[in-house]
């Protein structure tokens, strides 16, 4: 490839797919996702795609996706048309000037051009992204239907299978010890068969955490995430120091850019990073927390904010590249959501995901079905996460 390889045209849509069921959070549940995916096109013919999801619309950070493509239309589209595609850090660098934030979107955008690119070289993203260090991840699954019975049939299935034997519980809509019980019931059905998480996603204050969490880790419970609100780093700091010799606190809304990362270093706050490709602004930008993550003696975890193919696969890809210091990955959006819009998903053998290693993303995208889940087609109104369904918590 010589000379400039010019940006010609970007375009974003928002898509509906409904879940299997619906997914229960401390702040609401969900029974559709709407992601934003953007095609990219090179002067020279080759295409790329990307994604950017969000959970429950803005209900889990600023970003919504209607901002999302309205920030890609208005702002970072306009910044790169004519722009020399080959050079994606200043893309980047032109997006920020541009348009301050909007991580989220400039992660789709930019996730579209390196899947461009790599198409036009032919060869697998992961090789401009530093090169692979793993052939597979262990993928785990999220129990959130907030039903006890439904989530231990649902968990030894997935034993069954040979899909997960990791679980992450999404807690903190219900009163703490209600979710104590909840959690260590089926803590209980899966001893010795499976590795158990908990995901408070904010809901507790510092206290509170000090108090429920020991009895978590007493009934099996390893790895904790974000117990307290993004801004607690404290609260943070002080149950990594007391819980870890016991299990593992795991730092995701509070850690979003290197920035982040290098405070929580400093502070001790944290023993892992939940690493997300669109909090983090990016493939790129996902590398430089997980350098700071390797350099501070930090585990990550591939995190999602439940994508389609598209954006698990892009993320593989960059999770691919990083250090042997993790816990697994959780890119299990396809599976939640009723339909896709790949041909073929990535496959799962012995609990892990195996990464696709075909151009690009190693993924293609069924055109077909972005037309049947489009919203200007559907005539679909904005997605609202369900709050009154935040009591039953999952």
């Amino acid at each position: 490839m010589t000379g400039p390889l010019l940006i010609e045209r970007i375009e974003a849509r928002i898509l509906d797919i409904p879940t299997i069921r619906p997914h229960k959070l401390s702040f609401g549940a969900i029974s559709r996702q709407s992601p934003v995916i953007v095609q990219l096109w090179l002067a020279n013919g080759a295409t790329g795609f990307g994604e950017a999801a969000t959970i429950g619309g803005p209900s889990w950070n600023e970003e919504s996706p209607e901002s999302i493509q309205h920030a890609i239309e208005a702002y970072l589209a306009p910044a790169l048309i004519g722009q020399d595609g080959r050079r994606i850090e200043a893309a980047l660098a032109r997006m920020d000037a541009w348009c301050k934030g909007n991580a989220f979107a400039k992660s789709a955008v930019e996730m579209a051009l390196i899947d461009a690119v790599a198409r036009t070289l032919g060869v697998p993203a992961w090789q401009l992204l530093g090169g692979k260090r793993h052939e597979s991840l262990p993928l785990a699954w999220t129990l959130a239907s907030g039903h006890i019975e439904r989530d231990i049939e649902e968990a030894h299935l997935r034993l069954e299978q040979k899909r997960h034997r990791i679980f992450k519980m999404k807690i903190g809509a219900r009163r703490p010890a209600d979710d104590v019980a909840h959690v260590s019931e089926i803590a209980r059905s899966l001893q010795g068969k499976a590795t158990l998480t908990v995901d408070v996603n904010q809901a507790w204050d510092g206290n509170t955490a000090r108090r429920f969490l020991p009895q978590m880790i007493d009934a099996g419970v390893t790895l904790i995430e974000q117990p307290v609100a993004k801004w607690n780093v404290e609260a943070l700091k002080t149950l990594t120091a007391t819980l870890g010799d016991r299990a593992s606190i795991m730092a995701d809304e509070t850690v979003c850019t290197p920035q982040d990362a290098m405070r929580l270093a400093r502070e001790q706050a944290s023993h892992v990073f939940s690493l997300k490709v669109a909090k983090h602004g990016g493939l790129l930008r996902t590398r430089a927390v997980a350098a700071v993550a390797e350099a501070a003696d930090i585990g990550w975890y591939g995190g999602t904010m439940l994508e389609t193919s598209l954006g698990s696969a892009a993320s593989a890809h960059v999770f691919a590249t990083l250090g042997a210091q993790h816990h697994g990955c959780e890119l299990f959006g396809p599976q939640l959501l009723v339909d896709d819009i790949v041909t073929e998903r990535m496959a799962i053998a012995d609990f892990e995901l195996q990464l696709p290693d075909g151009p690009g993303f190693g993924v293609e995208i069924d055109l077909a079905q972005l037309e049947r889940f489009d919203r200007r087609r559907a005539g679909l109104q904005a997605t609202h996460i369900d709050l009154g369904q935040a009591t039953a918590k999952a």
